[in-house]
């Protein structure tokens, strides 16, 4: 059976959209008791795909309450008086509107933690931004294509997760310390993935950038071909199979290695490439155009 690190847990969401309950649902999955209060017009995220909502909040109990109500407020310290953690996604302006920032928080509820998604650090968390804007931010949208997925939101869940287990962990180490707050910033989650490309492994000169013959993106006869030959073993399966020559790994950066296994790839079906893979041993996945 599965560990439940969370299993003693209990966690109140306020957070709407993708990132709270992308974390929510990870934390459930470890064991958490999770419930969330939405305002009467419901999760936005409802609205515009109620598939992946479904999924987010498999197994969490919804509640509606306007918190800008005398009810509202009472069914929402009713339940944090109940609570060990209590994660969010306002501005820090609008949950002090609400009497739910941290010092209120902390003098009502004092072994409560919070774990705050915000958009950027400090006083940027007033700054409007969104998964596209904190990848912008930090050189991750390379031309006017769309990022293939939002990766600061789904970083940032995975940093806010992170957070509710540390908060679980200083709690089990210091039962009787008070809370703590802990603030989960989009933009630095956008920095941290871009962390590669900073250090220049995913620029166009840098290794898994495209100047790895192996690590590439090609044609191949009735569609394209993610290859991963980047370890010593793999580009020499590769080159084996391509039938090229190379003295040592410097031979992958070169102009002609990239030609000859460009034209090697091109020359073979989806099916074919995929027998190879298997037969040699060669991480590569094939896709249809």
């Amino acid at each position: 059976m599965a560990a439940l690190p969370l299993a003693s847990i209990r966690i109140l969401s306020l957070a709407l959209n993708l990132p709270g309950p992308a974390a929510l649902m990870r934390c459930r999955r470890m064991g958490a008791t999770c419930t969330k209060l939405e305002p009467p017009a419901g999760d936005p995220m409802r609205h515009y795909n109620p598939g992946a909502y479904a999924e987010l909040h498999e197994g969490i109990t919804v509640r509606t309450v306007d918190l800008k109500t005398d009810a509202g407020q009472a069914a929402v310290h009713e339940e944090l008086a109940r609570t060990d953690v209590l994660l969010t996604s306002f501005r820090p302006s609008a949950l002090r509107k609400l009497g739910l920032d941290w010092p209120q928080l902390q003098a009502r509820h004092p072994s409560l933690s919070q774990v705050a998604i915000v958009g950027g650090p400090g006083e940027a968390a007033e700054i409007p931004g969104h998964d596209l804007t904190y990848l912008a931010e930090h050189g991750l949208v390379t031309g006017t294509d769309l990022p293939a997925t939002l990766f600061a939101d789904m970083a940032g869940s995975l940093m806010a997760s992170e957070a509710v287990l540390q908060a679980a962990l200083l709690r089990a180490s210091d039962p009787g310390a008070p809370g703590r707050y802990l603030e989960i910033a989009l933009s630095d989650a956008a920095g941290y993935v871009a962390l590669p490309r900073r250090w220049g492994l995913t620029q166009p000169t840098g290794s898994v950038g495209g100047a790895h013959a192996g690590y590439r993106v090609y044609p191949c006869k009735d569609g394209r071909v993610a290859v991963a030959a980047l370890e010593p073993h793999f580009a020499a399966a590769l080159c084996a199979a391509a039938g090229v020559e190379r003295q040592d790994m410097r031979a992958m950066f070169e102009p002609g290695t990239h030609d000859a296994i460009a034209r090697f790839l091109q020359s073979r079906t989806r099916t074919e490439l995929d027998a190879l893979a298997a037969e040699k041993d060669i991480p590569l996945h094939t896709l249809a155009d």
